[in-house]
C-alpha cells in the first residue's frame, strides 16, 4: 500500500514537472548563431514552436525596439513563408560607416506558410549594428494561427522575477570582441612569421635528411666490406684445410 503511494506520488511529481517544463519552453525565443557581440552584426534565429494541437502557426511578426534601432535587418529566404520589412523615419539620422541613417527597421512579418501541431519553424535574421551601451534586446513578437487566434508574445521579462504567461523573446548580447581592423593587420605578420618558420623547419628537415642518407650510405658501405672480409676468411679457412688434408 505504502508504494503504490510513493509510486503515484512520484508520478504526479514528474507529470508536473514535464507539464510545467512545456509551459515553460514552448514560447516564441530569440537566438544568436555564435555570438551577439555588442557594436557588431550578427544572425538571429526565432523559434517558433506550434502549441496548439488542433491548429498550424500561419504567421509571426517580430517587432524591434525603437530605443535600440537597428540599421541593416535582412531575413533569410525560407521555402513557403513570405517575409515584409517594414521600417519608419529617425527624427534624428544615424551616422554608420560613415554615411546618414535616415530610416530603421520596425518590423519584420512572415506569412503565407505553415507550422503544424508538434513541429517548429526557425526564422534566421541578419541585425546590426547591435548597441553598444545595453546587455540585451526585447523583440515583441505575434504568433497568428489559421484558426484565428492570436498570442502575443510582448511581456517583458524581470530580472529576479518569475517568468511572464507570455514572455517576448529576449537577446542576451556579448561584451565587443577585438577590434576586426587589428586582426586584419596582424594576419600578415603571423602569415609571414609562419612562412619564415615553415622554411626554416623545411630547411632543417633537408638537413636532417641528407644527414640521415649519409649514414645510410656508410652503413650499408661497412656492411658489404664485412661480408667480404667474412667470405675470405671462409675461403681461408677451407684452403687451410684441404692442405693440412
Amino acid at each position: 500500500m505504502k508504494t503504490s503511494r510513493v509510486s503515484f506520488a512520484a508520478a504526479l511529481a514528474a507529470g508536473s514537472v514535464l507539464l510545467l517544463s512545456g509551459t515553460a519552453f514552448a514560447h516564441v525565443g530569440v537566438q544568436p548563431v555564435g555570438e551577439a557581440a555588442k557594436g557588431g552584426y550578427a544572425t538571429l534565429n526565432f523559434k517558433v514552436p506550434n502549441e496548439r494541437d488542433d491548429a498550424s502557426t500561419t504567421q509571426l511578426e517580430v517587432n524591434f525596439p525603437a530605443d535600440q534601432p537597428l540599421t541593416s535587418v535582412m531575413p533569410q529566404d525560407i521555402p513557403g513563408w513570405t517575409s515584409t520589412v517594414e521600417k519608419t523615419k529617425l527624427d534624428k539620422p544615424l551616422t554608420v560607416h560613415g554615411k546618414q541613417v535616415n530610416e530603421v527597421v520596425t518590423k519584420v512579418t512572415w506569412s503565407g506558410g505553415k507550422i503544424e501541431a508538434g513541429k517548429f519553424q526557425q526564422f534566421p535574421v541578419s541585425v546590426g549594428k547591435l548597441p553598444e551601451n545595453a546587455d540585451r534586446m526585447v523583440f515583441k513578437a505575434i504568433q497568428t494561427y489559421d484558426n484565428g487566434e492570436v498570442v502575443r508574445w510582448i511581456e517583458e521579462p524581470k530580472e529576479g522575477a518569475a517568468e511572464p504567461q507570455t514572455p517576448a523573446p529576449v537577446l542576451k548580447l556579448t561584451a565587443a570582441g577585438a577590434d576586426h581592423h587589428d586582426a586584419a593587420a596582424k594576419k600578415p605578420a603571423d602569415e609571414a612569421k609562419n612562412s619564415d618558420a615553415g622554411h626554416k623547419d623545411g630547411q632543417d628537415g633537408h638537413d636532417t635528411a641528407a644527414a640521415k642518407s649519409g649514414s645510410d650510405t656508410t652503413a650499408r658501405a661497412l656492411g658489404i666490406a664485412g661480408i667480404v672480409i667474412g667470405l675470405g676468411g671462409v675461403a681461408f679457412g677451407v684452403a687451410s684445410r684441404r692442405r693440412t688434408s
